[in-house]
């Protein structure tokens, strides 16, 4: 591919995103998240209430800032589709509606009511706005889900961009499915059911040890057991960093002749999605076994050196294409 060739295929998808129409309301509530986490920014530095050993209002801000890139990067993906572009609509539509609920409950449960969100079962009331984040969730990933399968019938000028749009909706669908293991009940809360008690609260962010205990800054991630908000975290982000990735691989390929072939950039990608959805799997397996992300042990490192290799390799046999393999014809 001649550098204007590369040129051209950069300028078209710079010109399709330009001239794509955003999908409205979920445009509409990356908006409304704009404006939460000014309000929750403002609450961070004028009030001083904590809940569950946090800044009352930290969650609140993160939140508006993961749903509100979530999002942008979904009214996007939609504006991609050269099929089936009324369902996606639709779909996309499905998501604003159910994540727009959630996010008016967080707000009212936790900066109004001063509650717990999650796995709160502790009154009617946040058993009732529980439930229905719950659902709100599940309806969230049952549209990404399905966004993800549209996405598999699509075909884009560029094929390193296509795989990443793929990959990347499947591992967070994956990443948001992590989420839904969050809400079934721990050890302990199983035992008290057992023993005929009803427990105030059903689920867990942490794993072998309670919430609210030591955990990093900001992201507030167990220091001293599992967490599954971690995999869930890197999961839903996969929609943004594969893309980032393809994109990133095409403007290089301008400075290095061995990008400009498609499939060396195509081959590069699905190792990234390979070694993404591995550090994905790794994760959770880490959490599962309530073991800190920043204490892992033998077996959580040995893993990690096997993904890095995987990785290598796979990258390294990406780039070895033969020389006339690099003019796609």
């Amino acid at each position: 591919m001649s550098d204007e060739e590369l040129t051209g295929t950069l300028k078209s998808m710079v010109d399709k995103g330009s001239r794509t129409v955003l999908h409205r309301p979920l445009m509409i509530l990356a908006a409304a998240m704009a404006a939460l986490g000014v309000i929750a920014l403002g609450g961070l530095v004028f009030d001083d209430r904590s809940l569950v050993n946090a800044p009352i209002w930290l969650k609140p801000l993160k939140f508006t800032i993961s749903v509100g890139l979530y999002a942008v990067t979904l009214a996007w993906l939609i504006g991609q589709l050269t099929r089936g572009k009324r369902l996606g609509w639709w779909l996309g539509t499905v998501f604003a509606v159910g994540l727009g609920m959630d996010m008016a409950l967080l707000f009212w449960q936790i900066a109004v009511r001063g509650r717990t969100l999650h796995f709160n079962q502790e009154t009617p009331a946040d058993q009732w706005i529980n439930n229905m984040v719950a659902n709100g969730a599940f309806t969230g990933w049952a549209a990404t889900a399905a966004i993800a399968v549209l996405l598999l019938f699509q075909r884009l000028p560029d094929r390193a961009m296509n795989s990443a749009l793929r990959a990347g909706a499947a591992l967070s669908v994956a990443g948001i499915g992590i989420a839904l293991m969050m809400f079934g009940p721990n050890e302990q809360q199983s035992a008290q059911f057992r023993s005929g008690e009803r427990p105030s609260i059903v689920g867990a962010h942490a794993v072998g040890v309670p919430d609210g205990g030591p955990g990093l800054p900001v992201v507030g991630w167990s220091t001293v057991g599992g967490d599954m908000r971690i995999p869930h975290f890197f999961g839903i982000h996969a929609i943004q960093v594969l893309p980032l990735v393809a994109f990133g691989l095409l403007k290089l390929a301008r400075r290095y002749p061995v990008l400009e072939s498609e499939l060396v950039r195509r081959n590069l990608v699905r190792t990234a999605s390979a070694g993404f959805a591995g550090l994905l799997a790794l994760l959770t397996w880490q959490a599962q076994r309530g073991q800190s992300i920043v204490h892992p042990d033998f077996w959580t490192l040995v893993a990690g050196a096997g993904i890095l290799a995987v990785v290598a390799a796979g990258s390294a046999l990406s780039l070895r294409v033969p020389r006339p393999m690099h003019q796609l014809t």
